[in-house]
């Protein structure tokens, strides 16, 4: 089950259409970097630069191969996340929708502002950047539940495009 701590503090600002980037509680460098440091570490996951981020971000694409999950797990082609660079900090994902409303009820993220309009699947979100080393255990539990949904070890009960 999808559980998650509720997350210290306001939410953090961000903008309001794409590029769609965190403003404000940005992680330092440090952090950032600790962060980067295991995010990229599920088996057969390439490390490769967005399709579809700002430059610098860097995606999380399932091998072909193991890609087994609905068409709503995945951005584009194969790529099921990313993290935006360290001047922001967050990253966009893909979960199964019922998960969406735990991050959003505990303060972890937000939708994806184009994900409002039907331009892209509801599940579509924005993940807060983990400020500290104690929230990027949070960060990498939510990065677990995309990557097992990429994967197709979830399913996702709701029809969810517009």
């Amino acid at each position: 089950m999808f559980e998650l701590s509720p997350r210290a503090g306001l939410a953090p600002q961000t903008t309001p259409c794409a590029p769609h980037e965190q403003v404000s509680q940005n992680p330092n460098a440090a952090t950032h970097r600790s962060f980067k440091e295991r995010a990229f570490d599920f088996p057969f996951v390439e490390r490769r630069h967005s399709m579809i981020s700002v430059p610098g971000a860097e995606a999380l694409c399932l091998h072909h191969d193991h890609a087994h999950g609905c068409t709503e797990a995945f951005m584009i082609r194969n790529e099921f996340a990313h993290v935006h660079p360290a001047y922001d900090g967050s990253m966009h994902l893909m979960l199964p929708i019922e998960c969406t409303h735990e991050l959003f009820a505990k303060g972890w993220g937000e939708p994806h502002p184009m994900a409002a309009s039907g331009m892209i699947p509801k599940n579509a979100v924005m993940v807060f950047a983990p400020r500290n080393e104690g929230e990027i255990g949070t960060a990498l539990k939510i990065l677990a539940t995309s990557y097992d949904f990429a994967c197709g070890k979830l399913a996702n009960p709701e029809v969810i495009r517009l």
